[in-house]
């Protein structure tokens, strides 16, 4: 029923939308004088403003088109390399005419399945692609899944994972920003049960709710407060008819987005306040700004009722993972199976989605990760979003990303090199110069 009000008042909106469009084109018309007036330009903006708040955001996108390689531009294409019901793997090939043929670590980044498009890791992407041979997981909008495509849950999230390291190979390097981090470390500790030889070299998981119960945020208590049943009642809606996925069971994204705004409310009041003035003003630099960040924000996609609410109740509610009663297909998740991948963790030390210690847990359970394998991160000053994206995310974070990541594949390779030829190994510390790059070791 929600998502039936939403879409009547979508399209009861719609008019006023549109006249309120037309009304702001005539004010802007260059041989309108009224439009320069001091009301004029008032009027404008509040046209402007309605107009952004009523519209509906269609998925962005990433619009990467070029990276920097050793200083020279590079061009950058999205390639579909693999194509599932509810995701696509994507790859952003790097033109390698300019630069030649680099091994660069292969990079999984796993975008959150939690109401956002994988758009909002667009600059994630951007900054791993100058150093890294970067995929990610470009998850499908469940209202224009088709019901024949059959449900989605948790279990099928990890197999989604295991298939897309299986497809990309050996020393594939995982990223997984917030909501999955349990399933990308589920998926770890799947393989390396299964002893599968694709088992990631490394995994990152940045903001991620490894364990709720560390220094619970307001979304943490509204999780575990509520029964799974108050959730399946007040939240889950079906798609309705003109959509693909029509009689499709949903978590509506506009749900999501719903909460995340109410949580900060006054930000986002104060943004659009501060937006009507920079428009009377005439500053473009600042509404382009404003429109960039809210084209993205206010762009959201339903979640299959069955992967939300499974979620729901795994990782906020039964603690599952931590507590070492979580399963995939039945069988139990061990982290502890976990031997040749190394984990790092980044927090933010101002995150009020994920609180501190949430994903530090993850060290913990993967007890047979070796010590100097291990690596946790808390980037100070900065909130859930700051940890992967903004000025923090590219000058401090990122490069330390960077160094782990190459300093496990360094290493693997120089393992791999050892088994294969007989070649000593002793501690990378010991071993490695700061002129020395890991492109120098043997190929595996």
């Amino acid at each position: 029923m929600n998502y039936h009000s939403y879409e009547l008042a979508h399209a009861l909106l719609a008019p006023l939308r549109w006249g309120a469009k037309s009304l702001k084109d005539q004010l802007e018309y260059p041989a309108n004088l009224f439009g320069k007036t001091h009301i004029g330009r008032n009027l404008a903006a509040g046209y402007e403003v309605f107009e952004n708040l009523t519209r509906r955001y269609g998925k962005p996108e990433f619009g990467i088109d070029t990276t920097q390689v050793h200083g020279m531009p590079v061009r950058v294409c999205e390639d579909v390399v693999l194509s599932k019901p509810f995701c696509q793997l994507l790859h952003f090939r790097r033109d390698e005419a300019y630069v030649g043929k680099r091994w660069d670590p292969k990079v999984l980044l796993v975008a959150p399945m939690s109401g956002h498009h994988a758009t909002l890791l667009r600059n994630t992407a951007r900054e791993l692609l100058p150093e890294h041979d970067v995929y990610i997981t470009d998850w499908i909008d469940a209202r224009n899944v088709p019901l024949h495509a059959g449900p989605f849950g948790l279990d099928d999230f990890i197999d989604y994972l295991i298939e897309f390291v299986q497809f990309l190979g050996t020393n594939t390097h995982i990223i997984a920003v917030c909501q999955p981090s349990v399933p990308a470390l589920a998926a770890t500790a799947v393989m390396a049960a299964a002893g599968d030889p694709c088992q990631p070299a490394s995994l990152t998981l940045m903001g991620g709710p490894i364990d709720t119960r560390r220094n619970p945020t307001a979304v943490n208590e509204l999780a575990q407060g509520k029964s799974l049943a108050w959730f399946e009642r007040n939240v889950i809606s079906y798609v309705p008819f003109g959509n693909p996925g029509f009689l499709r069971r949903v978590y509506p994204g506009f749900m999501q987005l719903t909460g995340f705004m109410t949580m900060n409310l006054e930000r986002h009041v104060s943004a659009h306040e501060k937006l009507f003035d920079d428009l009377v003003k005439g500053d473009c630099d600042s509404v382009r700004q404003h429109q960039d960040f809210y084209e993205e924000y206010l762009s959201v996609m339903d979640l299959p009722a069955h992967f939300y609410l499974q979620t729901v109740e795994t990782v906020f509610q039964a603690h599952a993972l931590p507590d070492g009663n979580m399963t995939h297909k039945g069988e139990p998740v061990d982290c502890g199976a976990i031997t040749r991948t190394a984990i790092m963790t980044v927090e933010g030390e101002k995150d009020d989605i994920c609180g501190l210690g949430q994903t530090e847990a993850a060290h913990d359970l993967c007890r047979n990760v070796p010590q100097d394998e291990k690596y946790h991160y808390v980037q100070p000053g900065v909130g859930h979003y700051g940890v992967f994206n903004g000025t923090r995310w590219r000058t401090e974070i990122q490069p330390r990303i960077r160094e782990f990541i190459r300093t496990i594949q360094f290493k693997r390779r120089i393992g791999d090199s050892e088994a294969r030829f007989g070649l000593p190994y002793r501690s990378l510390r010991e071993t490695r110069e700061p002129h020395v790059d890991w492109r120098d070791a043997p190929e595996a």
